[in-house]
């Protein structure tokens, strides 16, 4: 079935149950950016795979409304569909809203799954068209063209253990509890899978490169059910889950208990990750409150377990990133090396690390013109060969049984332009400028984002995704609640929290910059003035000095970089072969030649 046969036979749908608008949003029941196989619905349903977009569908149109991070991707897979790429202005924001009041009439009916569209989103759709009349119908449009739909993963999920976690279930369970009486409620109802997976302990294979099972939790006062497939623990981990307090039920008996809640349960969803039909499932005597989950904040703030086992992590993924920027180096115009190869290869390098469990996400390496693409994956279509010019831009991950990783690196290959140069240092100094950053206590995260911004901002540039993203301890590489971009999200960035920071610069057609270290808060001082953090690098990774130009760096940040390359020699040093050694001390060495 063609994409425009899906189309057309999504518009009989509506035309026959009267539905003017057709949403179709990037989402699954738990409201995930990654999803399982069954709701990757908009690349079924219009070729678009990126983790972020709506598609919007009428008699006269069929839209993809995405952000800066897709538009080349989007403009490259829709061609063909039926679909055409709608620009967002703002990142996330739901601007097709406005249009559809400004386009449609009163009377205009609007369709979308329940499951996969989250209650914020339809609080908006309400807030703002309702008064306009507006109506409203749930269907799922597309089971009838999706003939070979996927089912639900099966695949086995497992519990690590509260040393390796550093918190026992119920330590955790207690911890959200704790939270009750300040939100004047008698339950919590988790739908976001990394935080069930962080508060039961709990990993699985259910979602690609996300260690998360699909399930919900409601925790109550003295109870907590984890809806699950049963069969998908074995006996010990049940066991174990019920001596913690846990009673286990079926997945899809979460509508029926839920149902079934006394008249006096007053019950805590956060409106952003549960789903508008899970909301329906409530009788009309429960009260609902809206407020983000405590198991959110709280998985955010790392422990000093998964904060020493990240520290490992980093040098394990240091020494295969090390062994890869040798091969790359070595190789280059000796064998053929493409962008694909390239990621392969990488990922080789991370496999042979202990309690390496797969990639965090996949690896987003694009040479010369598709570095300019932020989410670029590369395809047997769009597969480049690497030259002996130009940059190649890596941006990767990997997820361990004791950490996640993240980072991003420009590699150059042979002779650059002076743009060129010029782009990787300015989008250095700016990722040092956000490092080195001191704040006071309760700073937020578009605070440090315009701090790391700055140096493009001197020089008139700017770009259009966010500084970064909160990274989970083996679990999601995107997770909350902080984020560095500019939007005025009040979530400051404590102690204990694992963040990237990945400023760039584009330039389609020619090349991209973007250069990534993860960070974490720690105390800085403590004066008449306040308490100040600031932040602590984990990455391990080379940062090639070879493209920089030194005029543009104040004597702070060249103090950083060779500062930063040096501890990369000194803890990754002990884990290398004698010739990878020899190699790094080399690299280091000319770092702090150039720089001074």
């Amino acid at each position: 079935m063609t994409y425009k046969e899906k189309l057309a036979g999504i518009r009989q749908a509506m035309k026959r149950e009267g539905v003017d608008v057709y949403l179709i949003t990037s989402a699954d029941p738990h409201i995930s950016e990654y999803v399982p196989e069954r709701y990757k619905c908009l690349a079924f349903t219009s070729g678009f795979t990126g983790s972020a977009g709506t598609l919007l569908i009428t008699q006269e149109h069929a839209q993809l409304w995405a952000d800066f991070r897709y538009f080349v991707q989007a403009e490259e897979q829709l061609a063909g569909s039926g679909f055409e790429l709608v620009k967002l202005k703002v990142q996330h924001a739901p601007e097709y809203i406005e249009w559809l009041g400004r386009e449609f009439r009163a009377g205009t009916t609007i369709g979308f799954d329940a499951n996969i569209i989250s209650v914020q989103l339809c609080d908006l759709l309400l807030e703002q068209l309702l008064p306009k009349s507006f109506k409203f119908k749930t269907a799922d449009y597309l089971d009838h063209v999706w003939d070979e739909r996927p089912d639900l993963p099966t695949a086995p999920a497992y519990l690590i253990s509260a040393e390796d976690a550093g918190a026992s279930v119920a330590q955790k369970l207690d911890a959200v509890r704790g939270h009750f009486k300040e939100r004047n409620v008698t339950h919590n109802l988790v739908s976001a899978l990394d935080d069930v997976a962080w508060l039961f302990n709990l990993r699985g294979n259910d979602v690609s490169y996300n260690p998360v099972v699909l399930a919900f939790a409601l925790i109550g006062v003295d109870n907590a059910i984890l809806f699950i497939q049963p069969d998908k623990l074995n006996q010990d981990d049940l066991a174990s889950l019920n001596q913690n307090g846990v009673e286990v039920l079926p997945y899809e008996s979460l509508q029926q208990h839920l149902h079934a809640l006394t008249g006096s349960a007053r019950i805590l969803i956060d409106p952003k990750k549960s789903s508008y039909a899970v909301l329906k499932y409530f009788n009309d005597q429960s009260t609902i409150v809206r407020g983000p989950a405590p198991s959110t904040y709280l998985k955010a703030i790392k422990n000093s377990t998964e904060i020493a086992n990240t520290r490992t992590v980093m040098i394990k993924d240091g020494v295969a990133l090390t062994r890869f920027f040798k091969w790359i180096e070595e190789n280059i115009g000796r064998i053929e090396i493409t962008e694909l190869s390239a990621a392969d290869q990488l990922e080789a390098f991370r496999a042979e690390q202990d309690g390496f469990m797969g990639k965090s996400f996949n690896t987003i390496g694009g040479y010369g013109p598709h570095g300019a693409l932020p989410h670029y994956a590369a395809t047997t279509e769009s597969n480049s060969t690497l030259q002996n010019s130009g940059l190649y831009l890596v941006d990767s991950g990997g997820q361990y049984a004791y950490g996640t990783t993240d980072v991003t690196r420009v590699i150059p290959m042979g002779e650059l332009t002076d743009q060129e140069r010029t782009d990787y240092t300015l989008v250095l100094k700016a990722m040092i400028n956000g490092s080195m950053a001191r704040f006071p206590k309760g700073t937020c995260g578009y605070q440090i984002d315009a701090i790391t911004r700055q140096p493009l901002w001197d020089h008139a540039i700017n770009y259009g995704h966010g500084t970064g993203h909160g990274v989970g301890y083996f679990l999601n590489v995107h997770e909350g609640p902080q984020t560095l971009n500019p939007a005025n999200v009040p979530v400051s960035i404590d102690l204990g929290m694992i963040t990237s920071i990945e400023p760039g610069i584009y330039r389609p057609g020619k090349h991209g910059v973007r250069i990534e270290n993860l960070v974490l808060t720690i105390t800085d001082t403590i004066n008449e003035f306040g308490e100040f953090y600031a932040f602590e690098t984990l990455t391990l990774a080379l940062i090639d000095t070879r493209p920089i130009k030194f005029e543009l760096l104040d004597s702070r940040h060249i103090e950083w970089i060779t500062a930063y390359n040096q501890t990369v020699l000194e803890k990754l040093g002990p884990h290398l072969a004698a010739e990878e050694l020899q190699w790094l001390q080399q690299k280091c060495k000319l770092s702090a030649m150039v720089s001074a």
